[in-house]
Protein backbone atom coordinates (compact mmCIF):
# COMPACT_ATOMS: atom_id res chain seq x y z
CA UNK A 1 0.00 0.00 0.00
CA UNK A 2 1.57 3.13 -1.07
CA UNK A 3 1.09 6.06 1.57
CA UNK A 4 4.18 7.89 0.80
CA UNK A 5 1.39 11.05 0.36
CA UNK A 6 -2.24 12.32 1.03
CA UNK A 7 -2.98 11.72 -2.33
CA UNK A 8 -2.26 7.82 -2.08
CA UNK A 9 -3.47 7.69 1.10
CA UNK A 10 -6.54 9.23 -0.07
CA UNK A 11 -6.30 6.35 -3.51
CA UNK A 12 -5.68 3.62 -0.84
CA UNK A 13 -9.09 4.66 1.31
CA UNK A 14 -11.01 3.43 -2.13
CA UNK A 15 -9.70 0.88 -3.23
CA UNK A 16 -11.23 -2.40 -1.96
CA UNK A 17 -12.25 -6.19 -2.31
CA UNK A 18 -15.39 -7.76 -0.74
CA UNK A 19 -15.75 -10.02 1.91
CA UNK A 20 -17.08 -13.46 0.26
CA UNK A 21 -20.45 -13.89 -0.38
CA UNK A 22 -20.60 -17.68 -0.89
CA UNK A 23 -19.23 -18.53 2.24
CA UNK A 24 -21.70 -15.85 4.02
CA UNK A 25 -24.38 -17.60 2.22
CA UNK A 26 -22.94 -20.72 3.27
CA UNK A 27 -23.15 -19.91 6.90
CA UNK A 28 -27.02 -18.73 6.76
CA UNK A 29 -27.93 -22.06 5.10
CA UNK A 30 -25.97 -23.77 8.27
CA UNK A 31 -27.65 -21.69 10.65
CA UNK A 32 -30.83 -22.63 9.11
CA UNK A 33 -30.18 -26.32 9.37
CA UNK A 34 -29.45 -26.12 13.50
CA UNK A 35 -31.19 -27.61 15.68
CA UNK A 36 -33.19 -25.06 16.57
CA UNK A 37 -35.98 -22.14 15.24
CA UNK A 38 -34.77 -20.39 12.60
CA UNK A 39 -33.71 -16.91 13.36
CA UNK A 40 -33.78 -18.04 17.20
CA UNK A 41 -30.23 -16.98 17.91
CA UNK A 42 -30.58 -13.62 16.86
CA UNK A 43 -27.82 -11.09 16.34
CA UNK A 44 -25.71 -14.29 17.21
CA UNK A 45 -26.40 -15.65 13.90
CA UNK A 46 -25.52 -11.86 11.81
CA UNK A 47 -22.08 -12.63 13.74
CA UNK A 48 -21.52 -15.72 12.69
CA UNK A 49 -22.32 -15.06 9.12
CA UNK A 50 -20.49 -11.86 9.26
CA UNK A 51 -17.39 -13.41 10.66
CA UNK A 52 -18.02 -16.19 8.12
CA UNK A 53 -18.21 -13.66 5.39
CA UNK A 54 -14.25 -12.10 6.13
CA UNK A 55 -12.64 -15.20 7.30
CA UNK A 56 -14.08 -16.49 3.72
CA UNK A 57 -15.01 -19.78 5.07
CA UNK A 58 -17.76 -21.94 6.15
CA UNK A 59 -16.51 -22.43 10.15
CA UNK A 60 -14.84 -19.33 11.27
CA UNK A 61 -12.43 -19.19 14.26
CA UNK A 62 -10.67 -16.97 16.84
CA UNK A 63 -7.36 -18.89 17.30
CA UNK A 64 -5.90 -15.74 17.20
CA UNK A 65 -7.84 -12.57 18.27
CA UNK A 66 -5.54 -9.32 18.53
CA UNK A 67 -5.81 -6.12 20.71
CA UNK A 68 -3.75 -3.27 19.68
CA UNK A 69 -3.67 -0.09 22.07
CA UNK A 70 -2.36 3.09 20.16
CA UNK A 71 -1.31 5.71 22.70
CA UNK A 72 -0.79 9.31 22.03
CA UNK A 73 -0.99 12.93 23.64
CA UNK A 74 -2.68 15.64 22.88
CA UNK A 75 -1.82 19.71 23.11
CA UNK A 76 -5.16 20.68 23.30
CA UNK A 77 -5.25 19.58 26.86
CA UNK A 78 -3.44 23.18 27.64
CA UNK A 79 -6.76 24.84 27.12
CA UNK A 80 -8.13 22.75 30.30
CA UNK A 81 -10.34 19.95 28.50
CA UNK A 82 -9.41 16.92 30.66
CA UNK A 83 -9.20 16.22 34.22
CA UNK A 84 -6.29 14.54 34.17
CA UNK A 85 -2.31 15.43 33.47
CA UNK A 86 -0.78 14.06 30.16
CA UNK A 87 1.66 12.14 32.68
CA UNK A 88 -1.20 9.80 32.47
CA UNK A 89 -0.49 8.55 29.04
CA UNK A 90 3.04 7.32 29.64
CA UNK A 91 1.92 5.61 32.58
CA UNK A 92 -1.07 3.86 31.19
CA UNK A 93 1.15 2.62 28.62
CA UNK A 94 3.45 1.49 30.89
CA UNK A 95 0.39 -0.34 32.85
CA UNK A 96 -1.23 -1.78 29.56
CA UNK A 97 2.25 -3.74 28.81
CA UNK A 98 2.86 -4.53 32.53
CA UNK A 99 -0.29 -6.12 32.53
CA UNK A 100 -2.58 -3.99 35.38
CA UNK A 101 -5.02 -1.85 33.16
CA UNK A 102 -8.86 -3.26 32.49
CA UNK A 103 -7.93 -3.91 29.25
CA UNK A 104 -5.45 -6.56 30.22
CA UNK A 105 -8.12 -8.45 32.46
CA UNK A 106 -10.60 -8.58 29.33
CA UNK A 107 -7.82 -9.05 26.92
CA UNK A 108 -7.03 -12.46 28.98
CA UNK A 109 -10.66 -13.40 30.29
CA UNK A 110 -11.71 -13.46 26.35
CA UNK A 111 -8.84 -15.00 24.77
CA UNK A 112 -7.12 -12.71 23.01
CA UNK A 113 -3.60 -10.86 22.28
CA UNK A 114 -3.05 -7.60 23.59
CA UNK A 115 -0.28 -5.09 21.97
CA UNK A 116 0.36 -1.47 23.23
CA UNK A 117 1.94 0.67 20.75
CA UNK A 118 3.43 4.75 21.70
CA UNK A 119 2.65 6.81 19.13
CA UNK A 120 4.16 9.87 20.72
CA UNK A 121 3.14 10.06 24.41
CA UNK A 122 6.36 12.14 25.11
CA UNK A 123 5.68 14.19 22.32
CA UNK A 124 2.18 15.88 22.50
CA UNK A 125 0.15 16.80 19.34
CA UNK A 126 -0.43 20.64 17.83
CA UNK A 127 -3.31 22.57 19.88
CA UNK A 128 -6.03 21.81 17.32
CA UNK A 129 -7.87 24.90 18.47
CA UNK A 130 -5.42 26.83 16.85
CA UNK A 131 -2.96 25.22 14.81
CA UNK A 132 -2.98 21.67 12.79
CA UNK A 133 -2.80 19.08 14.97
CA UNK A 134 -0.26 17.31 12.65
CA UNK A 135 2.21 17.64 10.09
CA UNK A 136 1.27 16.15 6.84
CA UNK A 137 4.47 13.44 7.31
CA UNK A 138 3.50 13.62 10.95
CA UNK A 139 -0.18 12.06 9.87
CA UNK A 140 0.89 9.49 7.23
CA UNK A 141 3.93 8.69 9.64
CA UNK A 142 1.11 7.80 12.27
CA UNK A 143 -1.14 6.51 9.51
CA UNK A 144 1.65 4.05 8.31
CA UNK A 145 2.39 3.00 11.75
CA UNK A 146 -1.00 1.34 12.24
CA UNK A 147 -0.83 0.19 9.16
CA UNK A 148 2.29 -1.58 9.53
CA UNK A 149 0.47 -2.86 13.13
CA UNK A 150 -1.67 -5.10 10.90
CA UNK A 151 -0.32 -8.24 10.00
CA UNK A 152 -2.90 -9.82 7.72
CA UNK A 153 -3.11 -13.27 9.57
CA UNK A 154 -5.70 -12.46 12.59
CA UNK A 155 -8.90 -13.67 12.88
CA UNK A 156 -10.50 -10.81 14.34
CA UNK A 157 -9.04 -7.54 15.23
CA UNK A 158 -9.49 -4.72 18.34
CA UNK A 159 -8.27 -1.36 18.18
CA UNK A 160 -8.07 0.47 21.79
CA UNK A 161 -7.30 4.08 22.33
CA UNK A 162 -5.31 5.81 25.34
CA UNK A 163 -4.94 9.62 25.24
CA UNK A 164 -5.51 12.38 27.77
CA UNK A 165 -8.12 14.77 25.97
CA UNK A 166 -8.74 12.76 22.87
CA UNK A 167 -12.39 12.97 23.55
CA UNK A 168 -11.98 16.62 22.70
CA UNK A 169 -9.98 15.80 19.33
CA UNK A 170 -12.71 13.46 18.85
CA UNK A 171 -15.44 15.52 19.27
CA UNK A 172 -13.45 18.05 16.82
CA UNK A 173 -13.63 15.33 14.08
CA UNK A 174 -17.48 14.28 14.58
CA UNK A 175 -18.18 17.74 14.10
CA UNK A 176 -16.02 18.27 11.21
CA UNK A 177 -17.45 14.89 9.15
CA UNK A 178 -20.95 14.83 10.79
CA UNK A 179 -22.13 18.62 11.65
CA UNK A 180 -22.94 20.24 14.65
CA UNK A 181 -21.27 22.19 17.43
CA UNK A 182 -19.48 21.67 20.17
CA UNK A 183 -22.26 21.39 22.09
CA UNK A 184 -23.54 18.58 20.28
CA UNK A 185 -20.54 16.40 20.24
CA UNK A 186 -18.29 17.25 23.84
CA UNK A 187 -19.13 14.76 26.79
CA UNK A 188 -17.74 14.83 29.95
CA UNK A 189 -14.48 12.41 29.30
CA UNK A 190 -12.52 11.40 32.01
CA UNK A 191 -14.80 13.47 34.64
CA UNK A 192 -15.37 16.97 33.58
CA UNK A 193 -17.73 19.18 36.00
CA UNK A 194 -20.34 21.49 34.26
CA UNK A 195 -17.37 24.65 33.77
CA UNK A 196 -14.97 22.22 32.27
CA UNK A 197 -18.02 20.44 29.61
CA UNK A 198 -18.64 24.00 28.33
CA UNK A 199 -14.93 25.22 28.18
CA UNK A 200 -14.82 21.77 26.32
CA UNK A 201 -16.93 22.39 24.10
CA UNK A 202 -16.00 26.11 23.39
CA UNK A 203 -12.63 24.47 22.10
CA UNK A 204 -13.90 22.20 20.16
CA UNK A 205 -16.25 25.32 18.33
CA UNK A 206 -12.85 27.34 18.42
CA UNK A 207 -10.87 24.25 16.04
CA UNK A 208 -13.87 24.05 13.96
CA UNK A 209 -13.75 28.20 13.40
CA UNK A 210 -10.14 28.11 12.56
CA UNK A 211 -9.83 25.36 10.45
CA UNK A 212 -12.57 26.33 8.56
CA UNK A 213 -13.71 24.74 5.21
CA UNK A 214 -10.17 22.35 5.34
CA UNK A 215 -12.37 20.15 7.70
CA UNK A 216 -14.59 19.22 4.99
CA UNK A 217 -11.99 16.75 3.46
CA UNK A 218 -11.95 13.48 5.69
CA UNK A 219 -8.68 13.20 5.67
CA UNK A 220 -7.59 16.53 6.60
CA UNK A 221 -10.08 16.49 9.17
CA UNK A 222 -8.34 13.96 10.91
CA UNK A 223 -5.01 15.66 10.69
CA UNK A 224 -5.72 19.03 11.38
CA UNK A 225 -7.79 18.19 14.72
CA UNK A 226 -7.73 14.41 15.45
CA UNK A 227 -4.41 12.61 17.30
CA UNK A 228 -1.64 10.46 16.46
CA UNK A 229 -3.21 7.60 17.74
CA UNK A 230 -6.51 8.26 16.28
CA UNK A 231 -4.55 8.13 13.15
CA UNK A 232 -2.92 5.06 13.78
CA UNK A 233 -6.40 3.27 14.34
CA UNK A 234 -7.89 4.74 11.14
CA UNK A 235 -4.15 3.01 9.56
CA UNK A 236 -4.89 0.09 11.48
CA UNK A 237 -8.68 -0.09 10.10
CA UNK A 238 -7.39 0.59 6.79
CA UNK A 239 -5.17 -2.30 6.68
CA UNK A 240 -7.32 -4.74 7.88
CA UNK A 241 -10.19 -3.80 5.37
CA UNK A 242 -7.64 -4.32 2.78
CA UNK A 243 -6.72 -7.66 4.40
CA UNK A 244 -10.28 -8.89 4.52
CA UNK A 245 -9.58 -9.02 8.50
CA UNK A 246 -12.89 -8.56 10.72
CA UNK A 247 -12.63 -5.53 13.34
CA UNK A 248 -14.97 -4.99 16.55
CA UNK A 249 -15.35 -1.35 16.44
CA UNK A 250 -14.67 -0.02 20.54
CA UNK A 251 -16.13 3.56 21.61
CA UNK A 252 -16.33 7.10 20.75
CA UNK A 253 -12.37 7.48 20.03
CA UNK A 254 -11.99 4.66 17.76
CA UNK A 255 -15.48 5.27 15.77
CA UNK A 256 -14.69 8.88 15.68
CA UNK A 257 -11.17 7.95 14.20
CA UNK A 258 -12.34 5.19 11.44
CA UNK A 259 -15.32 8.14 10.34
CA UNK A 260 -12.66 8.98 7.83
CA UNK A 261 -13.02 5.85 5.78
CA UNK A 262 -16.27 5.57 5.66
CA UNK A 263 -17.05 9.34 4.49
CA UNK A 264 -14.33 8.75 1.24
CA UNK A 265 -15.86 5.15 0.69
CA UNK A 266 -19.26 3.51 2.22
CA UNK A 267 -18.05 0.14 1.82
CA UNK A 268 -14.80 0.79 3.92
CA UNK A 269 -15.96 -0.43 7.23
CA UNK A 270 -17.83 -3.24 5.83
CA UNK A 271 -15.97 -5.62 7.80
CA UNK A 272 -16.37 -3.74 11.01
CA UNK A 273 -19.17 -4.84 13.52
CA UNK A 274 -19.70 -2.42 16.52
CA UNK A 275 -19.10 -3.91 19.69
CA UNK A 276 -20.92 -1.40 22.17
CA UNK A 277 -22.72 2.07 22.50
CA UNK A 278 -20.44 3.77 24.73
CA UNK A 279 -22.15 6.29 28.09
CA UNK A 280 -20.29 9.13 25.74
CA UNK A 281 -23.13 11.13 24.23
CA UNK A 282 -20.78 11.88 20.88
CA UNK A 283 -20.44 7.90 20.78
CA UNK A 284 -24.24 7.43 19.81
CA UNK A 285 -24.29 10.07 16.85
CA UNK A 286 -21.04 8.78 15.48
CA UNK A 287 -22.69 5.32 15.10
CA UNK A 288 -25.97 6.74 13.71
CA UNK A 289 -23.69 8.65 11.01
CA UNK A 290 -21.88 5.09 10.88
CA UNK A 291 -25.32 3.37 10.02
CA UNK A 292 -23.38 1.38 13.10
CA UNK A 293 -26.21 -1.01 15.40
CA UNK A 294 -23.77 -2.31 18.56
CA UNK A 295 -23.97 -5.63 19.57
CA UNK A 296 -23.78 -3.87 23.59
CA UNK A 297 -25.13 -0.75 25.92
CA UNK A 298 -23.80 -1.59 29.25
CA UNK A 299 -22.79 1.92 30.16
CA UNK A 300 -18.67 1.98 29.40
CA UNK A 301 -16.68 4.58 28.62
CA UNK A 302 -13.32 3.63 29.32
CA UNK A 303 -11.72 3.28 25.84
CA UNK A 304 -8.74 0.85 25.64
CA UNK A 305 -10.80 -1.32 23.40
CA UNK A 306 -12.27 -2.69 26.91
CA UNK A 307 -16.00 -2.51 25.02
CA UNK A 308 -14.76 -4.23 21.91
CA UNK A 309 -13.11 -6.83 24.12
CA UNK A 310 -16.05 -7.44 26.01
CA UNK A 311 -18.17 -7.97 23.14
CA UNK A 312 -15.51 -10.74 22.05
CA UNK A 313 -17.38 -13.19 24.29
CA UNK A 314 -20.62 -12.38 22.01
CA UNK A 315 -18.22 -13.27 19.09
CA UNK A 316 -17.13 -16.15 20.86
CA UNK A 317 -20.76 -17.37 21.76
CA UNK A 318 -21.80 -16.90 18.19
CA UNK A 319 -19.14 -19.32 16.84
CA UNK A 320 -19.49 -22.26 19.17
CA UNK A 321 -23.14 -22.29 18.44
CA UNK A 322 -22.30 -21.84 14.57
CA UNK A 323 -19.26 -24.75 14.96
CA UNK A 324 -20.62 -26.65 17.47
CA UNK A 325 -24.16 -27.51 16.99
CA UNK A 326 -25.61 -30.38 15.43
CA UNK A 327 -28.01 -30.21 12.57
CA UNK A 328 -31.31 -31.56 12.42
CA UNK A 329 -30.52 -34.46 10.18
CA UNK A 330 -27.12 -35.02 12.27
CA UNK A 331 -29.25 -35.40 15.62
CA UNK A 332 -31.72 -36.78 13.88
CA UNK A 333 -34.44 -34.34 15.50
CA UNK A 334 -37.48 -33.92 13.52
CA UNK A 335 -37.24 -30.19 11.41
CA UNK A 336 -40.15 -27.93 10.38
CA UNK A 337 -43.07 -29.64 8.42
CA UNK A 338 -43.65 -25.96 6.92
CA UNK A 339 -46.13 -22.89 7.80
CA UNK A 340 -49.02 -23.96 9.54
Amino acid sequence: MDLSSMEALRAACTDFAGGDVASADAARARQAELVKPEGSLGRLEDIAVHMARWQRTLRPRLDNARIIVFAGSHGVTRNGVSPFPDEVNAQMLGGFRAGFAAICQLAEAFGARLEAIDCGVDEPTGDLASEPAMTEEGFLEAVRKGVNAVGGSEDILIFGDMGIGNTTAAAAVAAALFGGTGADWAGRGAGLDETGLARKAEVVDSALAFHGDALGDPLEALRRVGGREMAAIMGACLAARRHGVPVLLDGYIVCASVAPLYRLDRSALDHALAAHRSAEPGHRRVLEGLGLDPLLDLGMRLGEGSGAATALGLVRAALACHNGMATFAEAAVAGRKGDV
